[in-house]
This record gives structure tokens, C-alpha cells and sequence, in this order.
């Protein structure tokens, strides 16, 4: 083997990439320089403008997804209000209806989209029943018109948790642009970054202004407190970050799509894989491009077997999941949970056949191809 294709072999695709440019250190350095750090008129200007991206009325920038989860639940629900949540997902979209002492119940997935089965959530629905989140997990669209449907028909307040999915389309909308509240984070793995940061938008007046409050410690004015809060907001340098990177968006977006294509061609078929299956009428960002492997008992390979295959030949990957929520230690036993005994069998399975594979905006055509072409070859008994 010659010293180059030793080099192909051994290069490295990480897993997720942070692309942080001189505009973008630029702009942080501006705000330094200004000396106005806080939450000001850069946070307000980064508002405005993811407002207009995902065409909602407000936006409310706070200090992280979860932030932006636990003031959108605390706005909009009572303790003891039981909520309807997936339970393939991170754990913030249940823990922060935990933080207001609201019960999260927890409801299966579909396994082809790998978001809320409504069969299985309507089938949990009780008197004491309040609200549902849907999940766009990874970059997938949740069935909105579903989830909105089934609102419907029993009285329930909607929340929408988009950490993973901006840019993500669902009948040609953003959605974002969705009722009643939709929620991002920044972290640095998301489809744009502020370090740390969330967003929520709304078309309601008064649950921004809500928003607004509740991120500040309830603050109307100097030492005025109408309602809890907490200290969520963000800072100008964070937004000034998430401005620079917002302009890109487009771009990344594109890479992430044209690097899921790639995976997608080059694994359709190979034995023991399953692709990901963006949902009807969705335009999946792939902020994760997560495969099944050995979903249908065939392959040579279990999900574990192959990313240690591919791992020393350069290929990082992940697991999201490991546990559904159903089954983490914090929801043992707890009111609204689920026995020992009952089970949520697609998030369960889920957990034991899911991989990640890179398909962030750093993975370079060539190397998504090489990706592709590794594992094949693992499951193919080529390697």
C-alpha cells in the first residue's frame, strides 16, 4: 500500500465540526471592544433577524435550548398538567416540564422518522392532559398537521422543539413558523452556533412578552418583579456570533443536505442498513444523519461492531441515543412514567440500532463518498 492511500485511509471525519470564521471573530471582537457585553441592541438586531429567517412575529434569544424549553413550559403550563413527549429524545424536552412540575408522559416513536407516534400519543391522552411537544428530531420534521390535528381535538397547548432543526421545512414552511411556540439551541453541534445560546418564537404578543420577563428574573423594571424568572438571558457577544453565522445558514444547510445525499446513495441498499427516511412533506437539514443498523436482522455487522470497524480507518460516530427517556434513571417510578414492565418497543429498539455518521457542513464531498464507501464495505465483509 502506497504512503498515500495510507494517508486517505487513517484521515479523520469528525463527527461534528464547529466552523467558526474571521467575520465571525470579528464581530465578537466588536462588541469587546464596545464594551457592552450584556444583552442589548446586537441580542435585539440577531432577534429581529431569526424572527424573519423562520417567519414568525417575536423571537426571544435566552442562554440555551433548554432555557428556551423551560420558559415556553413555564409560560404555558401548571404544575401537575400532564404533557405528551417522545421519548426518543434528549432529555431537556422532558426535564424541563420535571423543572415546573409538570409530568412528562412519555410516547413511542414512529420508526422510519424516528418522531412522534400519534397512535401512541393519542393513546395516553387523559383528563389531566394538558399539552404536547413535538420533536423535529435531528432535522426531521415531526408530522405538524398531526400533532396539530390531535391538539385539536383535545384541548391541548402545542410546543414544538426544534433544537435540532433549523432551516427544517415542513410543507414548503418553516417550522418555525408554526403555533403556538418553537424552540432552538446553539450549542455548538446545531445548525448555527453561539457557543452556548436558545432562541423561542412566537406569533403571541403576550407570551414574548412573558418570555421576556421570565428570562430576566421577572423583571418589569429596576427591582420590579412580576412573575418568576430566571437569569436566561444571552449576551451580545453570543448574538453577534449567531448573526455572523445566521448569514451563512444557507450554506450550511446546503453542505448538510448535499453530504446526506452522498450517504444516502452510497448506503441505499447495503445489506443491514437502513437510511434515514425524511418525513412526508419535509425538508430535512440533517443535523444528524443517523442510520439503523441491523433494523431487520440482516447484516454482518451490529450497530457497536460496525462503528468500531470504521472508527480506525478515521470515521467518528455516535450514538443518539443510548437510553430512552422512559428508561433513564431520574424517570424511574415517577408519576407519568412507566413501569418496569411496560415498554415503548421502537424507542427501545431505537436505542440499540441507531448510528450516527458525520454530515456536518466541514465533511467535504469527497470525504462523505469515503464515509459511504467504508461502510459498505464493513457490512459487506470488504474491509
Amino acid at each position: 500500500m502506497s504512503a498515500i492511500e495510507t494517508e486517505r485511509q487513517t484521515e479523520q471525519v469528525a463527527i461534528a465540526g464547529v466552523d467558526i470564521r474571521t467575520e465571525d471573530i470579528a464581530a465578537v471582537a466588536e462588541v469587546l471592544a464596545s464594551g457592552r457585553l450584556r444583552e442589548g441592541e446586537v441580542t435585539a438586531e440577531f432577534e429581529r433577524a431569526f424572527a424573519r429567517r423562520v417567519g414568525a412575529v417575536h423571537a426571544v434569544a435566552v442562554s440555551s435550548g433548554s432555557a428556551a424549553l423551560h420558559l415556553a413550559y413555564l409560560a404555558m403550563f401548571q404544575p401537575g398538567d400532564e404533557v405528551i413527549v417522545p421519548s426518543f429524545t434528549f432529555v431537556a424536552t422532558a426535564s424541563m416540564l420535571s423543572a415546573i412540575g409538570a409530568v412528562p408522559v412519555f410516547a413511542d416513536v414512529d420508526e422510519r422518522t424516528f418522531t412522534l407516534s400519534l397512535a401512541d400519543a393519542e393513546s395516553r391522552i387523559t383528563p389531566r392532559t394538558r399539552g404536547i411537544v413535538g420533536v423535529h428530531l435531528f432535522g426531521n420534521a415531526c408530522d405538524v398537521d398531526g400533532v396539530t390535528a390531535l391538539a385539536r381535538r383535545h384541548g391541548l397547548a402545542v410546543v414544538w422543539d426544534a433544537a435540532q432543526a433549523l432551516g427544517t421545512r415542513y410543507r414548503h414552511r418553516d417550522v418555525g413558523a408554526f403555533p403556538v411556540a418553537t424552540c432552538y439551541s446553539f450549542y455548538p453541534t446545531k445548525n448555527i452556533t453561539t457557543g452556548e445560546g436558545g432562541m423561542v418564537v412566537t406569533d403571541d404578543a403576550a407570551l414574548a412578552d412573558t418570555l421576556r420577563l421570565s428570562r430576566s428574573h421577572g423583571a418589569a423594571g429596576k427591582y420590579v418583579h412580576l412573575r418568576l424568572g430566571f437569569n436566561y438571558r444571552t449576551t451580545d457577544m453570543a448574538s453577534a456570533l449567531g448573526l455572523s453565522q445566521l448569514a451563512r445558514l444557507d450554506g450550511y444547510l446546503a453542505r448538510r443536505r448535499e453530504n446526506a445525499a452522498t450517504l444516502t446513495a452510497g448506503l441505499s441498499g447495503v445489506p443491514g442498513v437502513t437510511v434515514p427516511c425524511p418525513a412526508p412533506s419535509a425538508d430535512h437539514s440533517y443535523n444528524q444523519y443517523s442510520i439503523l443498523v441491523g433494523w431487520h436482522g440482516n447484516g454482518r455487522l451490529d450497530r457497536d461492531q460496525l462503528a468500531a470497524a470504521i472508527g480506525p480507518r478515521g470515521v467518528q460516530t455516535a450514538v443518539h441515543y443510548p437510553r430512552p427517556l422512559h428508561r433513564q434513571p431520574m424517570y424511574a417510578g415517577a408519576n407519568g412514567g412507566l413501569t418496569a414492565a411496560e415498554r415503548l418497543p421502537v424507542s427501545e429498539r431505537l436505542c440499540e440500532h441507531i448510528l450516527a455518521l458525520p454530515v456536518h457542513p466541514g465533511v467535504g464531498p469527497a470525504q462523505a463518498g469515503r464515509v459511504a464507501a467504508l461502510v459498505k464495505a464493513a457490512m459487506s465483509g470488504d474491509s
